[in-house]
């Protein structure tokens, strides 16, 4: 009855609000009918995209985070509803500082004043789900502490409900409606939000990017992510160092203690593609409140990343074909980026490419038309995933955050450095780990590092074959040249085994060439495996 009278309560203030002028007009005309008190109770005396932004507001936190992330989303929002939408705050007024005091000792089980030589009961910040105390340990380490909001998860999940229908109801509202993968959407800031309520699993996160850039041992490494004091987490409780920096985004004082911005503003793109395709592993949230300059060691320009609850990784297949799509896009292939995006079935299999690479042709070129100070690779991106999705690209939820990530990035380096060319950082990154994952050495490694997995599936070869066999027997459909081609699979497979024990046995793959002679053998005798079944 709560979720019902939430769900009501809700439907009220969109009326009041006029949220109905967002509903599509092709949407069913019993959906336009659920918002027929809106004229007699509502106010039009702002625009609709100040209407929305005050509705989220109100309606409390989970609505504000949701409205944050559809304002990384341009490709799928009017444009005066995304540039509202990112007037958002995540500052909410913070809870008793008692009970934030009574959270951690209940976490911790022990009275503050055993665990910390000092403790502060003025937050230095509050969001939406937590809240931040600062303390010093008794060992003298300056720390903050992390808070979950009390009643938090039962909060998300009620709103997260209602949220769904809303999406389901709008993914109803005709092709416009459909167009919008709400209910995709959704579902993926659900699992983002959730991820977002288990503080042991930030502090992991935390953990992974801090050894990634190596912070314990290289004092100027360019991305510092703060020391997690692991005895004092919990799955609400969150203990790390204090850092001291300056808001990425206070361009004045970065620039009064005298860091070089261009550099910096590069070093930040750098950070960013170094995650992405180096370290598998990438910050998704790195909006201004969340990164910092150092205020030290002015010489080497240092970022500091904090709140790392949301991060991105991507499977191998992503990684190279994002790639080699904006390796094509900077020499403005636009065939290899749909002949990329079709073959990795991001698109239907059977889109024509010709007619996909004259869409994103017509997309990219105006951008391209543009001086070289205006050029947006944010824009070209959305552009380009928009351009796909009207030929039935599907939402996938770690190219959405990466999307929503190099659109910060992008923002944060023209705020720092508005000359910040993009594409000029980018472009030399991606080709020299393009041929680095090409390079014979690299492919070689890989080869050698799954051949266990090559053998245990050779193992099975025999299993396999008489399988084929006999299905062809029962169905009495080319036996005979079945029957013909399993010896030289088996033959293949066999070389194939002898090729593997080789590597495997070979300290350097590349001190016998030879060893690959086999091993082309018994993949073309794989091939012929194949090709009989």
């Amino acid at each position: 009855m709560r979720s019902l009278f939430r769900l009501i309560s809700i439907w009220w203030q969109m009326c009041r609000y006029r949220l109905d002028e967002l509903i599509p007009k092709s949407a069913p005309l019993l959906l336009k009918l659920l918002f027929w008190p809106a004229p007699l109770v509502g106010s039009k005396k702002k625009n609709r995209a100040e209407r929305l932004l005050t509705f989220l507001q109100n309606q409390g936190p989970i609505f504000v985070k949701f409205g944050q992330l559809m304002s990384t989303r341009p490709d799928l929002l009017p444009a005066d509803i995304a540039s509202e939408l990112q007037k958002l705050q995540d500052q909410v007024p913070a809870f008793d500082s008692e009970l934030f005091k009574q959270l951690v000792e209940t976490g911790l089980g022990a009275p503050v004043e055993e665990i910390f030589a000092e403790f502060e009961s003025e937050p230095i910040a509050s969001a939406s789900l937590a809240q931040v105390h600062g303390a010093v340990l008794k060992t003298g380490e300056q720390v903050v502490i992390k808070v979950l909001r009390p009643e938090v998860h039962r909060q998300v999940k009620r709103d997260l409900r209602v949220m769904s229908s809303f999406a389901r109801l709008v993914n109803i509202a005709g092709s416009d409606g459909k167009r919008l993968h709400a209910p995709e959407v959704v579902a993926d800031y659900e699992a983002t939000i959730l991820r977002e309520l288990d503080l042991e699993h930030e502090a992991a996160n935390t953990q992974i990017l801090r050894d990634n850039f190596n912070c314990s041992s290289d004092a100027n490494a360019a991305n510092y992510t703060p020391v997690v004091y692991w005895d004092y987490v919990r799955s609400n409780i969150l203990v790390c160092e204090r850092i001291k920096g300056i808001p990425v985004n206070d361009r004045a004082a970065v620039l009064a203690q005298g860091t070089d911005l261009r550099r910096l503003a590069e070093i930040g793109v750098e950070i960013f593609f170094t995650q992405v395709f180096e370290h598998n592993f990438f910050h998704a949230d790195m909006h201004p409140g969340n990164i910092f300059v150092a205020s030290e060691n002015i010489s080497h320009p240092q970022y500091i990343s904090v709140d790392c609850a949301i991060v991105g990784t991507l499977t191998d297949a992503e990684r190279n074909s994002l790639a080699a799509i904006l390796i094509a896009v900077f020499k403005r292939d636009y065939r290899r980026v749909a002949e990329v995006q079709i073959r990795h079935g991001w698109v239907a299999p059977d889109t024509s490419v010709h007619e996909f690479s004259a869409e994103i042709r017509k997309v990219c070129e105006p951008i391209f038309a543009r001086p070289l100070s205006e050029l947006s690779f944010a824009d070209m991106l959305v552009s380009l995933f928009s351009t796909a999705r009207k030929f039935d690209m599907q939402v996938m939820p770690s190219l959405v955050l990466l999307e929503k990530t190099i659109i910060n990035i992008e923002g944060l380096g023209r705020q720092l450095y508005p000359e910040l060319d993009l594409w000029d950082t980018a472009a030399p990154f991606l080709e020299k780990w393009w041929k680095q994952q090409h390079s014979p050495r690299n492919l070689l490694k890989k080869f050698r590092e799954k051949a266990p997995d090559y053998l245990d599936d050779i193992a099975t070869l025999p299993a396999l074959t008489r399988e084929l066999l006999e299905q062809r027997a029962l169905q009495k459909v080319a036996t005979k040249r079945t029957v013909k081609r399993a010896p030289a699979a088996i033959f293949g497979a066999a070389c194939l085994g002898v090729a593997l024990g080789i590597f495997l046995g070979n300290s350097d793959p590349l001190a016998d060439i030879a060893s690959m002679a086999p091993a082309i053998l018994g993949i073309t005798g794989l091939y012929l495996l194949v090709r009989a079944s």
